[in-house]
């Protein structure tokens, strides 16, 4: 696996190697710049008076479970939001008439044993394939402020290559639409919802952690082994990561080769056009809808004011 700083790769190129295991580090941008300076507004508002990076020391738990759960959806339904991601996409060489841009999600990772279930999910290693991500999905990471390797998240290399026995089989995207997100707020001091974990042990070391600058990005596949690092500082970590698939890729049934993932449903339908938000086409999404969202629910919407989406 290697670690590639700002290639100057054709898309195309790039996605092949990424699909090939390679993580990218993209330098900071003045898009992405903006993008995090919208999302750092709409954080610093929510936490007002007090620094976001130091809430755990003046709110409750509840009380900033509350604020999440206002802050989240209100981000991602933010009419600035989608559009300065886009540009921010723009200037990294994705094509806005084959790249199909999922929403950003605010993420926060509190110091140890303050909150780190629910809304705040502190991740397992896990793949995003176990999720019902397709193969060819690309994850973008991006810290809103600067950060530490103890802030973090760590990629597990030894598992590239290397399945693992985990849950995946008992996860249906539609049914985690249904129940398990909308669910996250109720999930404060356990998470019992039905995620996907490894079942055997994990070798943990050794584990690759990068570090950018706030709008820097880091850029890697769905199917890389990744976790949440336990937050050992006195400050949260806050960040944003959003997901985009290429619609040749797509048709083509390119991407990482599928070591482990047993799930069922699709997340394509949350994908929009970079160009002008279109929906992921049906055909398209017939290709890896192995049952169709019957029994759950196809995309999830968070409300602005109520919702508690992951």
């Amino acid at each position: 696996m290697d670690i590639i700083f700002d290639p100057r790769y054709t898309d195309s190129e790039r996605r092949a190697r990424i699909y090939d295991g390679e993580i990218v580090i993209l330098s900071r941008t003045p898009a992405t710049l903006a993008l995090v300076a919208h999302a750092c507004r709409l954080v610093e508002e929510a936490f007002a008076p007090v620094d976001p990076r130091e809430a755990h020391r003046y709110y409750s738990v509840d009380e900033t479970v509350a604020k999440l759960v206002k802050l989240k959806p209100y981000f991602i339904h933010h009419p600035e939001t989608q559009m300065l991601l886009r540009e921010a996409l723009c200037a990294y060489g994705c094509d806005p008439d084959k790249t199909y841009q999922d929403v950003p999600r605010i993420r926060c990772a509190f110091p140890a044993n303050y909150l780190t279930t629910g809304i705040a999910y502190a991740h397992q290693p896990h793949r995003d394939t176990w999720y019902s991500a397709p193969m060819c999905q690309f994850n973008w990471w991006m810290p809103l402020y600067d950060f530490s390797a103890a802030q973090g998240m760590a990629f597990h290399p030894c598992y590239w290559d290397r399945g693992i026995a985990n849950g995946s089989r008992n996860f249906n995207y539609y049914r985690w639409n249904a129940d398990g997100r909308k669910n996250a707020s109720q999930h404060v001091k356990t998470d019992t919802r039905v995620q996907p974990h490894p079942e055997e042990p994990i070798e943990l070391e050794p584990a690759l952690r990068c570090v950018v600058p706030a709008g820097g990005t880091i850029l890697f596949s769905a199917a890389q082994l990744h976790s949440t690092v336990m937050n050992e500082t006195d400050l949260t970590r806050w960040s944003i990561d959003y997901r985009t698939v290429h619609l040749d890729d797509i048709e083509a049934r390119r991407g990482a080769v599928n070591r482990d993932s047993h799930c069922t449903g699709t997340s394509l339908r949350d994908f929009r056009r970079m160009l002008d938000f279109s929906p992921m086409p049906e055909a398209a999404v017939a290709l890896y809808d192995d049952e169709g969202p019957a029994n759950g629910v196809a995309v999830y919407k968070p409300a602005v004011e109520a919702g508690a989406g992951d």
